[in-house]
């Protein structure tokens, strides 16, 4: 078992800052691994080995972080040398300080997301892999706003056991006082709690539960069904003199159309996909296998559109040799931005987005009487096992019977 301590050595200077090192002995063997922090000698208790602080100084709050980061530091030293001595495997002083260093390098929470970013992509989860990004974005923001009150490792990364209940509720108070929803922040914590869990899983760090005080539940979000009565006025506009309007408006329409379709698949729907007037593709979000019957209402929307350079059987990435998903994004937000303008014409309240097309045909297909079940299949849900059991056996023309109704509904 090494021994390991924490060192503090005095500057050459007089009345000057000296330097914290950890001293790590094993078998009569001595190596000091030296740290960035630096203290003076009147704050430095050599009989406990720690840094000390006057009540009222002004240099409390970095003494302070000094002494969590080197409680975390010792932690991690100890850790190893445990670790090491359960392995029933001979090492050096050397190799304690090498897993220290490469723990210091590797299981940064920063790290270890771009880890896990690099392998979703790998993976084919692409979407999955932006959500990461947008919440490791989120979280660097945060740190960044700490810098000069709790210094979180210096708001440049912060190790992975050093996530604690406090930093949590620090950063969805932080949300918070920027006005964003509870959803989006639930969602943030959600996924930061699943890379903190995987690392637990691999035996990386401890589970100390750093979430248990913030939240991480779903509220129920607005209703952003519209009724028929106001899709049939969003269809009926006369939109003609004004072509990115009417392109939102159509893409929108196709949508509801498509049983819902989500945007992501409208965007990478191929022309191969669409065979014998079906169109057959698998969701992006559950890779659930989806057919839907291609209408006459669908095929006059793609005629005022001259067709694609690209592969894909909808005007929204037309030509090869872009960045398909850039592409995809780029459009879909001025699609957004421009159905704002659209929810005017109407006179609609609700935010309108290429969403509200999914929960309205949800909904306009619950107000026609066609079954739960039969709803679920058309949008490609699957997160009800029971339901999932029943619909593996059901005929996808009962789907499009149903949607069949709800496009007569817009006539």
């Amino acid at each position: 078992m090494a021994s390991i301590k924490v060192k503090f050595r005095p500057s050459a200077v007089a009345d000057h800052e000296g330097t914290i090192y950890y001293q790590i002995i094993h078998e009569r063997k001595v190596r000091q691994l030296f740290t960035c922090y630096k203290v003076f000698p009147h704050e430095w208790d050599d009989k406990r080995s720690m840094v000390t602080t006057i009540q009222n100084s002004e240099r409390k709050p970095h003494i302070l972080s000094i002494r969590e980061r080197i409680r975390w530091a010792m932690e991690r030293l100890t850790k190893i040398n445990r670790k090491f001595d359960k392995d029933g495997l001979s090492y050096t002083v050397d190799d304690v300080v090498e897993e220290f260093n490469r723990y210091a390098s590797d299981y940064t929470l920063f790290n270890y997301m771009e880890s896990a970013i690099i392998k979703l992509k790998q993976n084919g989860k692409v979407r999955t892999a932006e959500t990461y990004i947008v919440t490791l974005n989120s979280f660097k923001k945060f740190l960044a706003s700490q810098a000069s009150k709790d210094d979180y490792r210096n708001q440049e990364d912060i190790m992975l056991d050093c996530l604690t209940s406090e930093i949590m509720e620090a950063y969805e108070a932080w949300q918070q006082g920027r006005g964003v929803s509870p959803n989006t922040i639930s969602f943030y914590i959600r996924i930061l709690r699943a890379v903190y869990n995987r690392a637990v899983e691999q035996d990386i760090i401890e589970d100390k539960n750093p979430f248990r005080h913030v939240y991480t539940g779903v509220d129920k979000t607005v209703k952003r069904a519209l009724p028929l009565a106001t899709i049939k006025k969003i269809k009926a506009l006369d939109l003609s003199l004004t072509p990115s309007l009417d392109f939102a408006r159509d893409m929108f329409i196709m949508s509801f159309y498509l049983r819902g379709m989500s945007f992501i698949d409208m965007a990478f729907l191929k022309k191969s996909d669409l065979k014998n007037g079906y169109i057959t593709y698998r969701r992006r979000k559950t890779n659930q296998q989806m057919i839907i019957e291609w209408t006459k209402e669908m095929q006059i929307i793609i005629d005022k559109y001259p067709e694609n350079a690209s592969e894909y059987l909808l005007p929204i990435i037309r030509n090869a040799g872009t960045n398909e998903r850039c592409t995809y994004r780029n459009v879909g937000y001025n699609i957004n931005h421009n159905l704002k303008s659209i929810a005017d014409m109407v006179g609609v309240k609700i935010p309108l987005t290429l969403y509200v097309a999914r929960h309205s045909w949800a909904s306009a297909a619950k107000a026609k009487g066609i079954p739960l079940s039969v709803i679920s299949e058309g949008m490609g849900h699957d997160s009800e096992a029971t339901t999932q059991i029943y619909l593996t056996s059901l005929d996808t023309s009962v789907v499009d019977k149903a949607n069949s109704i709800i496009l007569k509904s817009l006539c």
